[in-house]
């Protein structure tokens, strides 16, 4: 088996692939002794169409399969297949074999071919003068080609939207996955597209040929995770500082009775806070993900991204919105002192205000818990419906993670709203206690 390995791969790729392993100069080529793999480095082709979606700039490099002149013949796959069962009888295939998709193209994921030194120098002359249908390498059916069965090339792509395989399932050879930018690696697309489910088994039955590999890891990522340990410990402890405005009960008299100091408080509300509240917490949360999205390795396992999404996310948010709202206490408290809102008769102030004071508390620490589990149960809920439900069709999923994801905003909208001017109130509240404590 061999692999064709580009000066695109990244350095670190190209150390890891090059661990035991043995190094043919003359030819160019690795040994990969621990997974028994050929490893060849071959240069990029650059894609002379234009007209073309930037992931395909490289994607007539293939080409170099027809310059294989070593072997009799070759069976190639894209890095973006996986064998579900044996193949050998591919090599029966004549001297160009290919699957055929929307009725007059070829998919080059799965190609067999004999390689001539002839044919591909003139494929080269001919690369800049000849028009691609999609600026990638899907090309008219060639006069002496074979087609191959779907089994061979089972798209995913259209696997997803019959939510079905064309194909008798049992009878799966070779799995495609052609949607574009969701690959089987990524973490996320496991939530999202059905087949990947398989890939993620093969992936974990994958025997550990070389140190950190078992299960389909990745040493990197392994490095990722330990230091993202390191750094939830620390956000945690922040999280416990920076969090939402902390109230303390203190025996004391306050103000007459409960309804007047809500009246006083209220009065003193700025007209635009809640608004305010609600574009700083869709704003934290846009932040809270995206830097949870850069923060959690790629290849890590689905449920391991999941969580650590989860977990990253809330937290981020936590300390953001938490900070905000600490902001807005302090400032309801600057304001107190500046409008002057003091008791002009401390004296006539009712005892029973003390208890005024800690139901106040009592009722704010509860909203903060409540719109607090309400915001986690709706994140969690968002996502975990459509598996719930057992929808496994791509476009249905989505559409209900985009519902849960419009409740989830309308929840968290109101609940900004609310919990902003009651850490205004709070601040307020906190400097009048004060002030009667003191006087």
């Amino acid at each position: 088996m061999v692999v064709l390995v580009s000066d695109g791969v990244s350095e670190y790729a190209k150390t890891f692939l090059s661990d035991g392993i043995d190094v043919l100069q003359a030819y160019n080529m690795i040994v990969d002794e621990a997974d028994g793999w050929i490893v060849e480095m071959i240069s990029l082709l650059e894609n002379p169409n234009r007209v073309r979606p930037t992931r395909f700039w490289g994607v007539y490099t293939k080409l170099k399969i027809f310059n294989m002149t070593s072997y009799r013949k070759v069976v190639y796959l894209d890095a973006d297949t996986i064998v579900i069962k044996n193949i050998e009888d591919l090599f029966r295939c004549g001297k160009f074999c290919a699957n055929l998709k929307h009725s007059e193209r070829l998919n080059s994921g799965v190609l067999v071919v004999e390689p001539s030194k002839v044919l591909f120098d003139d494929m080269l002359n001919k690369v800049s003068t000849l028009p691609s249908y999609t600026g990638e390498q899907k090309t008219r059916p060639a006069p002496e080609m074979e087609r191959l069965s779907t089994l061979y090339n089972a798209d995913v792509g259209l696997y997803m939207l019959a939510n079905k395989w064309m194909v008798d399932e049992k009878e799966l050879r070779v799995i495609h996955y052609t949607l574009g930018p969701l690959k089987p690696w990524d973490w996320w697309t496991a939530w999202l597209v059905k087949p990947v489910d398989l890939w993620q088994d093969i992936r974990q039955r994958v025997e550990d040929s070389l140190p950190g590999t078992g299960g389909g890891r990745n040493p990197q990522d392994e490095i990722w995770t330990s230091s993202c340990d390191r750094m939830r410990h620390l956000a945690l402890r922040l999280r416990t500082w920076i969090v939402f405005p902390s109230a303390t009960v203190s025996p004391s008299s306050a103000i007459n009775s409960k309804q007047q100091l809500y009246s006083s408080l209220l009065s003193k509300i700025p007209w635009f806070l809640g608004g305010m509240s609600i574009f700083v917490c869709l704003l934290a949360f846009v932040i809270s993900l995206g830097l949870a999205f850069l923060i959690v390795p790629r290849q890590v396992l689905p449920w391991t991204g999941l969580l650590l999404m989860y977990e990253w996310t809330f937290t981020i948010f936590f300390l953001l919105f938490g900070g905000y709202l600490r902001l807005v206490c302090q400032w309801g408290k600057a304001n107190t002192i500046q409008a002057g809102l003091y008791s002009s008769d401390p004296e006539s102030l009712d005892c029973d205000s003390g208890k005024g004071h800690q139901r106040l508390v009592s009722s704010y620490d509860t909203a903060v818990l409540y719109y607090g589990l309400g915001v986690a149960f709706l994140a969690i809920l968002t996502l975990s419906l459509p598996f719930l439900v057992g929808i496994t069709a791509l476009f249905v999923r989505l559409g209900l993670m985009v519902v849960g994801g419009i409740v989830l905003a309308v929840f968290m909208a109101y609940a900004s709203e609310h919990l902003g001017i009651q850490s205004f109130m709070k601040g307020l509240e906190d400097r009048e206690m004060s002030w009667t404590r003191n006087s």
